[in-house]
């Protein structure tokens, strides 16, 4: 009498919990490594590097788990002193939407294109119309924010889509 195979894991893209931990644990802490490489614009610290992590992790662990790295992220930036509460609609309105154009689309340059009209258009306007008056009790006109965030974004994502090719090299990428 032979003991049957344990069931294999499924093969159909689905990434098991502990690796999106894993994945999520590791691109936050690359995250908050990176923050020191600010470029501070006014009341905010622009970071392309937070935004070349949202390109990857919405690509690697999807929206949802992106929207964690960002959070995290964020808190710890401000908690450090290494950002300011605009790292918050500064990251994960990107991340969301790159997340969400990754799993739609499977294309890259989508995914680069939904963080930088996420943190570029929306994050900048939530940044300041809410948090830079309410949180920071600083009032600051739109275009103030839309400017740095846009060209912060668009060079983040140029180097995530390059980080996406080497995942996807490595087999990382589904």
């Amino acid at each position: 009498m032979s003991i049957p195979d344990a069931p294999s894991a499924p093969t159909t893209g689905v990434v098991a919990p502990t690796r999106l931990i894993a994945y999520s644990v590791a691109l936050a802490a690359l995250a908050v490594a990176l923050s020191p490489l600010s470029i501070p614009t006014g009341i905010a610290k622009v970071s392309p590097t937070q935004h070349c992590i949202n390109v990857i992790a919405g690509a690697l662990v999807g929206p949802w788990w992106g929207l964690a790295v960002a959070l995290v992220t964020s808190l710890v930036r401000n908690a450090l002193g290494l950002g300011t509460p605009l790292a918050f609609p500064g990251s994960v309105f990107g991340v969301v939407l790159a997340g969400l154009a990754y799993r739609y689309t499977r294309n890259v340059y989508f995914t680069a294109l939904g963080e930088i009209i996420g943190t570029g258009l929306i994050g900048a306007a939530v940044g300041a119309l809410l948090v830079a008056p309410y949180l920071m009790g600083k009032d600051i006109a739109l275009t103030v924010l839309i400017l740095p965030f846009l060209l912060s974004s668009a060079a983040g994502a140029a180097l995530g889509v390059a980080g996406l090719a080497v995942l996807r090299q490595l087999g990382y990428l589904r």
